[in-house]
């Protein structure tokens, strides 16, 4: 076999080794093709750099891992500084969730307005403000077991009128 003897031609004839050196840098068929661009480009720009005689390969695969090097650290540097486009999608929230739960909301509290005085208060105090049954018990001076019946007597009224129940 004949050895290619104008530098294009010798550049040519390593195009598929350039390529499988290029995926086994990048583990991506698309940076590979890339890469092995970009590897191509750089050794057409600088063939003046090549001596005759040297080996053309190790030059370019000397090219291509500089390459790869400069293209791993500027991802780095540019993931450190920026989110995937994905995670720029997901930005914000759905605001149907929160419509829903405002709708839900002005339903019960709807419902709550409905109930009789001694249940809407403990009901608020427990399951809105978030005191706990000993604590409504001292505020309203009633015994836990009145204070337990008429959460328990509010909470299904709200339920029934809601239509969870």
């Amino acid at each position: 076999m004949d050895q290619p003897s104008s530098f294009e031609d010798q550049l040519l004839a390593l195009l598929p080794r350039l390529r499988r050196f290029a995926h086994a840098l990048s583990h991506d068929a698309a940076d590979a093709d890339d890469l092995t661009q970009a590897t191509i480009e750089r050794a057409l720009k600088s063939r003046d750099q090549w001596q005759p005689g040297t080996r053309l390969d190790s030059w370019c695969y000397r090219i291509m891992r500089n390459l790869w090097i400069d293209t791993a650290r500027s991802r780095s540097r540019k993931d450190a500084r920026e989110v995937p486009e994905e995670e720029g999608l997901n930005v914000g929230e759905d605001p149907r969730e929160a419509m829903d739960a405002a709708v839900d909301l002005k339903r019960i509290m709807a419902a709550m307005d409905r109930l009789p005085d001694e249940q809407h208060e403990v009901v608020a105090l427990i399951l809105v403000e978030g005191f706990g049954y000993r604590e409504v018990s001292e505020m309203l001076g009633l015994p836990i077991g009145t204070v337990s019946s008429r959460l328990v007597r509010g909470r299904t009224a709200l339920l029934a009128m809601v239509g969870e129940r």
